[in-house]
């Protein structure tokens, strides 16, 4: 194979990966007509139509198809092995690539930037701040962050803290026109703020327990948000009731801007790990990443395999 051959398919897998020339090209560092040019060199070179593509839509051809099933199993591993070859190095150092929803990157990243960098100046921070699900081996992320109920089974999962809860707030202003719920079904009568994960069509149904069985509600409203700080700054305003992390909400609490509703209902679940791939050799940098970040925040804890 011609080295050109391999930088042809490697950005073949990078679309399809991706889902988009945009982030694919970003993702190469490489501008994204050089990235369609690069497709239809493929494309002419096999003779075949690999994309379905249109200004809104990118698909898989059957060849498409049939070529990423094959090809990238085996980038996979040939990526692996240069990582497995520069595991060898004693000092971590490189570009790591690095997957978090916007709640954990400024409750945990964020506040010791200043100090990772003081321990591990080689070592290039690529952070993606976004709330979306994603498959981290198949975006090309060496590290993620997620909720300890999203958790895979075939990740290394390191705990960043401890449990967490949501709570449903609303101001007492709100609370003075509209009054209170006294159990989750009474959100069906009020004026309730969504919430939708960037990436998801559907919206959050908020999350309550009682006697240990967890149960959902499907609330309505006049608001619908992408983003959690917006959900709560319209909930602080008087537009209806919001349901975001007992931590974040708290110091809003305290000073008598919300009011915290439905607390025997709020439980309890697992707080927010660092998840990576099982590898033979774990590369330097995604270990520093990861106890560096675990001893901030935990203490050293023992990883979940």
């Amino acid at each position: 194979m011609r080295g050109s051959d391999y930088a042809e398919l490697k950005a073949f897998a990078a679309v399809v990966a991706h889902g988009s020339f945009a982030r694919a090209a970003e993702d190469l560092r490489i501008s994204a007509s050089t990235l369609s040019q690069t497709i239809r060199q493929l494309e002419t070179r096999l003779g075949l139509r690999l994309l379905n593509r249109t200004t809104r839509s990118l698909s898989l051809t059957e060849a498409g198809a049939r070529l990423h099933a094959r090809f990238a199993p085996a980038l996979a591993e040939m990526e692996a092995a240069v990582s497995d070859a520069a595991a060898l190095r004693d000092t971590p150092a490189g570009i790591l690539r690095v997957h978090m929803p916007s709640v954990a990157a400024t409750t945990y990243l964020e506040p010791v930037l200043g100090r990772f960098y003081e321990a591990w100046p080689d070592i290039v921070l690529d952070v993606t701040i976004d709330d979306a699900a994603v498959d981290i081996v198949e975006a090309g992320y060496d590290v993620s962050a997620r909720l300890g109920e999203f958790l895979e089974a075939d990740m290394v999962a390191v705990a960043l803290g401890g449990t967490q809860r949501q709570l449903a707030v609303a101001s007492p202003d709100y609370i003075a026109r509209c009054g209170s719920p006294s159990a989750p079904a009474d959100l069906l009568q009020h004026r309730c703020i969504n919430w939708r994960r960037p990436g998801s069509a559907g919206l959050y149904t908020w999350e309550f327990a009682r006697d240990g069985r967890w149960f959902s509600v499907a609330v309505n409203g006049p608001l619908v948000v992408s983003s959690r700080d917006m959900a709560i700054a319209a909930a602080v305003q008087g537009v209806g009731i919001a349901f975001w992390a007992e931590d974040l909400v708290r110091p809003l609490i305290d000073a008598g801007k919300l009011v915290s509703l439905l607390d025997d209902w709020c439980a309890v679940f697992p707080g927010w790990f660092l998840c990576y791939q099982k590898q033979r050799h774990t590369s330097p940098a995604v270990r520093a990443f990861v106890d560096f970040l675990r001893h901030a925040h935990t203490g050293s804890q023992t990883p979940r395999q």
